[in-house]
This record gives C-alpha cells, structure tokens and sequence, in this order.
C-alpha cells in the first residue's frame, strides 16, 4: 500500500526537497503541498492524505493549531511534525494537539520516510534522543511542581506579561494561539491567587523573572 503524504511547510524550496526525498520511496508518495496552516486544512480536506509532514513555525496559524485543524477535519490523517525546534516543550505541545509523531528537520532522509511509515502504520514515532529530553524535562517539571504552582511555560508567559506584552505578543514570541496565550494568564493568575497586572508584577520581581 502507498503512503500518501501531504508536505506542510512555508519555503517552496524545503517542500521540493521533501518531496524528492518521499517520491524516491517504492512505498510514499507526495499527492500535495500547503506553504501554510490554513491551506494545509484546507489541502487535506480535499485530498485525504494518510500522513500530513507538518512544519511547527509558519506564518498564520502555526503547525501546532494547524494540527488540531487537520485532525478535526480529517480524523483518519496521522501528523508527523517536522520541526527545527528540539525544545521538549514544542514536542510535547505537538502530541498534546494530536500529533502521531515529532521528527527535526536536521534528521537523516531515511529517518523522515522511516517516521512517515511509523506513523502511517498507527505507531507514535519519537527519535530517542527528543524521548530522553522530554522524559527529563517532565522529570524536572514534577520536582519544580513540588516547589512552585507554575509550569516552565508559566513562568515563561509570567514574565512576558510582567515585561507588558499584550497576549497577542505573547502568541506570537512564543508560537501558540493567542487563547492559548489567555488560558495561561487565567490559570497563572489562579494559581497565584492575583488579580492585577500590578500584583503579577510584584510577584514576578520578587520570583527575579525580570533580571
């Protein structure tokens, strides 16, 4: 059975060389292309691929909303993000939208076409190197959960927000949706049991976010 393989990503010039890559495969074959989110909802819609190779960071809506969007529209479709980004956080935000898989853009040809038929086949595909980042920095998430209410994210949009980004700021420096960038605000200030900019501040300097 052929792979079908729709290739996400907004420089022409990486969507030609990922489709050299797969059409050189007995077994894969590329039956489109989208340069951004919202074509890429619209392109799966209409063709039905068995795997979208999904970039993380486009103009519009990221990979990350882009992926819940394909999944909704298309629920039989697997995403394998293709990333730059080897933060763990990125990865995990990929699985938690949906995501079957997570491979770099640095990775070998073969480790792309070998993702692609991991996921096409129904598995989750990780490399191990990503796996053992995520698994330590979830590690170092539960032990600073002990000491402090506020995820690594948290913290991170808390000190945007005490720095005076607005949220649409914040979407767009840390490449996730502006209600993602809201709901963080709510549970922070939950969780710290403000309600003002001004306590937020305060708290932020004191916590030394702001050096």
């Amino acid at each position: 059975m052929t792979i079908r393989v729709l290739v996400v990503d907004d420089h022409a010039v990486v969507r030609a060389g990922l489709r050299r890559i797969l059409d050189a495969e007995d077994d894969v074959e590329t039956v489109g292309e989208a340069p951004d989110g919202e074509r890429a909802v619209f392109e799966a819609m209409q063709l039905q691929p068995d795997v979208v190779l999904m970039d993380v960071v486009m103009p519009g809506k990221s990979g990350i909303e882009a992926t819940r969007a394909v999944l909704q529209a298309v629920p039989v479709t697997k995403v394998l993000v293709l990333s730059m980004q080897d933060d763990p956080r990125y990865v995990r935000e990929a699985f938690d939208a949906g995501a079957s898989g997570y491979v770099m853009k640095e990775a070998a040809d073969d480790e792309v076409v070998d993702a692609i038929r991991a996921v096409a086949a129904g598995q989750r595909y990780l490399h191990p190197t990503l796996g053992a980042r995520l698994l330590a920095a979830e590690s170092e998430e539960r032990r600073r959960a002990a000491e402090d209410p506020l995820s690594e994210r948290e913290r991170e949009v808390l000190r945007l927000l005490a720095l005076g980004h607005t949220n649409h700021e914040i979407a767009k420096l840390l490449y996730i949706s502006v209600r993602t960038a809201e709901t963080h605000r709510a549970h922070i200030m939950r969780k710290l049991d403000l309600s003002s900019r001004a306590e937020l501040v305060r708290y932020a300097l004191a916590e030394g976010l702001l050096e």
